[in-house]
């Protein structure tokens, strides 16, 4: 492993680790005003929603890596302590990326990206029309972490009203993630797009109690064959199918395995292994615990 002291490491060098370790990270598009009542509209990636009651949503514009100079959206956030975050898809990437420009104070991106004020409820700043999910926002609280380059400045946002468009909404008025079309940001230049080649799904364990790991037999916890992901999908059953069921699927589903390594047991155990693997690929469960039992069986 290569190891990096924070105290050690160049601000630029230990922000581009950070960049690229910590991925993808989701843009908050941000808008604010200024005392004039001037919009400013920017992008930051160290930001995610941290609570829901009360909702809670935290960005950070960080001061400038060259000077430690602070950003226009950071400074109005402290003199108008309201603000707008817009979620950011696929459609809209181009256009953030170009917003993300240091253009002087009082330019209006909107208009240099192309995008369109739509006028908020409940604050001042204008909501991104173009955004599938918008977030009014009043801002609660900032903390700056630091004065030197590279320093983040935590802006604690109170989130006061929600706008979803309906078209990434699915049949029960839940967010479907096949239509939301998400990004999001990763080092360098580069970013990732949520799409359905990349979705999958992972059971969570909160209505039951699984075996866990450590309940896995050796022989089959310390598979060659078997990934960790794997291991983790079999930790996750209650409980571990019973002998009989066991010994029915061996005779219905997996004697061809059986007779074509009827006399080579270690070859018997691989061709398990590698059948209960592609079940857990695809998601058969139960399937692939009575294919591993059914070696012993």
């Amino acid at each position: 492993m290569v190891r990096l002291d924070p105290s050690a490491v160049p601000v630029s060098e230990l922000h581009s680790y950070l960049l690229g370790g910590i991925a993808p990270r989701p843009i908050a598009f941000v808008s604010t005003i200024n005392e004039d009542g001037q919009p400013n509209l920017s992008p930051f990636s160290f930001f995610n929603v941290f609570s829901a009651n009360p909702p809670i949503a935290v960005f950070s514009p960080a001061r400038r890596g060259r000077d430690g100079s602070t950003k226009h959206s950071f400074e109005n956030a402290k003199r108008v302590p309201e603000l707008t975050i817009n979620v950011v898809n696929y459609s809209m990437v181009q256009q953030v990326s170009l917003a993300s420009t240091e253009y002087p104070e009082g330019v209006n991106e909107f208009r240099k990206a192309g995008f369109t004020e739509l006028a908020s409820e409940k604050v001042r700043p204008p909501r991104v029309a173009e955004s599938p999910f918008q977030m009014e926002c009043r801002v609660q609280n900032i903390i700056e972490l630091g004065q030197g380059g590279g320093a983040g400045n935590l802006v604690i946002c109170e989130i006061l009203l929600i706008h979803v468009s309906p078209d990434i909404l699915d049949e029960q008025g839940k967010i479907d993630p096949f239509k939301t079309d998400h990004i999001g940001r990763c080092g360098g230049d580069w970013y990732t797009r949520v799409n359905p080649e990349s979705l999958f799904e992972v059971a969570k364990p909160l209505r039951k109690m699984g075996i866990g790991v450590d309940s896995i037999p050796d022989e089959i916890r310390t598979s060659n064959i078997l990934t960790g992901n794997d291991l983790g999908k079999l930790g996750n059953v209650e409980q571990l199918p019973d002998e009989t069921s066991v010994n029915e699927y061996k005779l219905l589903e997996l004697s061809d395995i059986f007779i074509a390594h009827e006399s080579d047991p270690h070859g018997l155990e691989i061709a398990l292994h590698r059948e209960a693997a592609k079940l857990l690929a695809e998601n058969r469960v139960e399937e692939a615990w009575k294919t591993l039992l059914s070696y012993n069986n």
